[in-house]
């Protein structure tokens, strides 16, 4: 069975048992036990510094969990994997410094498509000792058409917006056609209409079939397609469950603690 086909037939992307992570002297995430189906859309919600990020940072296997007796990390039912390799199943888009950030100081003068190609390195730009095939270019217009981005294919990065940036940021994700996508805090730093933008492309690309794992503390990023909501709060989580069920003003207020106030419109949520 090819690694592909042995991907394509795991029932869950993640399995995490036991799971505790230290940033520097410091343990920030606590007996961490989560599992998420593929294809599945969860949304996870808590205060800053309640161990979002480091959650998200875990699964893309960017920090590794302290080593101790029943820890076990599975993705795509593997324990262990060629981060390369990895990196063709999932797409992960961070939030960045400023929240829309592509990495290296020569992407303000590459253009959208380049950028977008250069995922398939990890790099910031097209590097001439970079072997570009027509496959990736042809992957690469597919990932900008995937989320209405081929105005931005010869653009320079470095003048685009912020909301711009962020859709760039998705293509270059989307180019290995991953069935999972994590996105870390998608909506910082974009103004009203590219929120509802943003939101639109993941509601496009739920819909397709890419499992989505999105984590924020605004509620009016939660999309109707997320079904399953996971709480934390001081690095550990408090609550797995139905969206509505954990959606509530009594959760959430005690999840913030500060009074929150639920408003609804149509399929959406918010919060004040």
């Amino acid at each position: 069975m090819t690694e592909s086909a042995e991907v394509a037939s795991q029932s869950e992307f993640l399995e995490l048992s036991n799971v505790n992570v230290a940033r520097g002297d410091r343990v920030v995430l606590h007996d961490v036990n989560l599992t998420i189906r593929t294809g599945e859309h969860v949304a996870i919600l808590g205060p800053n510094g309640c161990g979002k990020s480091t959650l998200i940072l875990t699964m893309a296997c960017q920090i590794y969990p302290i080593v101790q007796p029943g820890m076990q990390v599975r993705i795509f039912g593997r324990e262990r994997w060629d981060l390369t390799q990895l990196r063709k199943h999932f797409g992960v888009v961070s939030a960045g410094l400023l929240g829309t950030d592509l990495p290296g100081e020569r992407t303000a003068v590459t253009t959208g498509l380049d950028a977008v190609i250069a995922g398939f390195f990890s790099a910031s730009t097209l590097w001439p000792n970079l072997h570009v095939t027509p496959e990736m270019r042809e992957r690469a217009r597919e990932a900008l058409a995937r989320i209405e981005a081929t105005h931005l294919a010869e653009r320079l990065v470095g003048e685009m917006s912020a909301g711009e940036k962020r859709r760039i940021l998705i293509a270059r994700a989307l180019v290995h056609r991953p069935r999972q996508l994590l996105l870390d805090e998608p909506s910082n730093a974009l103004d009203l209409a590219a929120q509802r933008d943003l939101r639109e492309t993941l509601r496009r690309l739920a819909a397709e079939g890419t499992g989505l794992v999105l984590v924020t503390h605004h509620l009016g990023d939660i999309l109707p397609e997320i079904e399953r909501v996971i709480l934390m709060r001081g690095g550990r989580i408090v609550g797995d469950g139905s969206r509505e069920e954990l959606l509530t003003a009594p959760r959430l207020s005690e999840l913030f603690n500060a009074p929150v106030r639920i408003g609804r419109d149509e399929e959406w949520l918010h919060s004040w």
